[in-house]
């Protein structure tokens, strides 16, 4: 009876380690930009990001020149102006001030949630290569080193090398810590 007790005592100290053993996971990092950073589709989306921000650059461009030229030209009249039409142009020259700074804040929102919408399948893909790389090499858990702030980085768990063959872009460039 006693070695029975024994047996069942290592066979279950056996199978408690095993579990223990098998909860602990490997943790890698990444760096997300530099893999990016050397991606073609990223000219591609420069590029495009560029095309679709000019559009806005050019539009505000323009309100700011209309609101300087009639800036100008009520302090050029003001003194020769009633107090009626010196009010109505100051009312207006607000309106069109604000809707100025009202179009740049529209303009930037837009441009970068077009930066995302354009960004999102090279994410994608960068996070398709960087889950596989973790599964082949068997990573639990893999942290974006560009977006933390890591104190101990072992070079053995850094797969931004792995990740860039993945994708295919040959030879691996010099990772800026």
């Amino acid at each position: 009876m006693k070695k029975l007790f024994k047996v069942v005592l290592v066979a279950l100290c056996v199978v408690f380690t095993a579990n223990l053993a098998k909860a602990q996971s490997k943790i890698g990092y990444v760096y997300f930009n530099a893999v990016i950073d050397v991606m073609p589709e990223k000219a591609k989306l420069g590029k495009d990001l560029q095309d679709y921000q000019k559009t806005f650059v050019d539009r505000l461009q323009a309100m700011q020149t209309e609101l300087q030229t009639k800036v100008k030209a009520y302090e050029a009249g003001r003194d020769k102006m009633t107090d009626a039409v010196r009010l109505q142009t100051e009312g207006e020259l607000n309106d069109m001030n604000k809707r100025t700074q009202e179009y740049q804040n529209t303009a930037q929102q837009q441009v970068e949630q077009k930066n995302n919408e354009l960004a999102k399948p090279l994410f994608d893909k960068v996070k398709a290569a960087v889950d596989a790389v973790a599964k082949e090499k068997g990573y639990g858990y893999i942290i974006d080193a560009t977006q933390q702030v890591l104190v101990v980085m072992p070079a053995g768990d850094d797969i931004t090398d792995a990740v860039k063959a993945k994708l295919g872009l040959g030879a691996p460039a010099a990772v800026k810590k």
